[in-house]
């Protein structure tokens, strides 16, 4: 019999763009002054229930930030993963969404009702995201095999990553919550997952 590996799922702590509700994708925003500490609020609850043997982080800052706060209390450091890297809004990347609506109206409302029917102007869908961060699962998890890793992404990694172990589509996008430096944990053997925890933020209760 297989031992579980569990895996940490983390999204990345505020940024200014969380707070003004903008398409960040691809965007390199870092963590403000509240995402920094609640990066370091999440690094504490970990070390107090968990031991990783690695760390993987979205390549962008906001993801590797969070995840350097929760390395740190470890010895380890970060390894950026391509994988997790947040969707690719394309031209919408920075835009709010009555922007966005006022530009490409189908989209917005499409991204609203349909999300996995929506293809970013020059950029990209949930189903390509979906394949790569699965992707990713699947590379780096047998590395650690019985053992426990930390993966830190975005919203929609994290979202889509959730929604596949639990054999649910795209369309049921908007049914899953991730709010900022929430701790999902899953546990596998490669052949099935579960899920322990999800979209837990009690550890950010003092971090104001």
């Amino acid at each position: 019999m297989t031992p579980l590996t569990r895996i940490i799922l983390i999204r990345h702590g505020q940024t200014e763009w969380n707070r003004a509700e903008r398409f960040r994708g691809r965007a390199d925003v870092p963590l403000n002054g509240k995402g920094l500490r609640q990066a370091e609020a999440t690094a504490r609850r970990v070390a107090a229930e968990w031991k990783p043997a690695a760390v993987y982080s979205s390549p962008l800052s906001r993801a590797f930030q969070t995840g350097e706060a929760v390395a740190r209390r470890f010895g380890l450091t970060v390894q950026p993963h391509p994988g997790l890297i947040d969707l690719d809004f394309g031209e919408c990347q920075g835009l709010s969404l009555d922007e966005v609506r006022a530009r490409w109206p189908e989209t917005a409302r499409d991204w609203m009702d349909a999300p996995h029917k929506v293809v970013f102007p020059g950029g990209e869908s949930l189903p390509i995201v979906r394949f790569r961060a699965m992707s990713a699962i699947r590379e780096l998890t047998p590395r650690h095999t019985g053992g426990t890793v930390a993966l830190i992404g975005h919203a929609v990694v994290n979202r889509l990553i959730l929604l596949d172990v639990m054999g649910l589509g795209n369309e049921r996008y908007w049914r899953i919550q991730q709010e900022n430096c929430a701790i999902n944990v899953l546990e596998t053997d490669m052949d099935y997952f579960m899920v322990v925890c999800f979209n837990d933020t009690c550890h950010l209760r003092d971090s104001k």
